[in-house]
């Protein structure tokens, strides 16, 4: 079983998943590209794309033609106040 370095029990698979940082390009205005929410979630921009068809996930915004989430929006999301 892993340890984590400032705890002695052991945890078990699943009880704690570790924490991976990514870096994501934040507009002045809270917007993210596809690609940056993607990233964030931790998924591909295809599936961000398909959500958006299906009228899932969270919610999107087309500026000049592009698709954006505001980064409340997805931190939303992860916390499941929207499906």
């Amino acid at each position: 079983m892993p340890f984590l370095a400032s705890q002695d029990k052991p945890i078990s698979r699943g009880e704690m998943d570790p924490i991976e940082q990514v870096r994501v390009r934040v507009l002045p205005d809270g917007r993210v590209s596809r690609g940056d929410a993607a990233r964030y979630l931790g998924r591909e921009a295809k599936t961000l794309a398909q959500w958006k068809l299906q009228g899932r996930g969270p919610r999107a915004v087309k500026v000049g033609g592009r698709v954006f989430y505001f980064l409340s929006d997805l931190e939303k999301f992860v916390r499941g106040e929207n499906a």
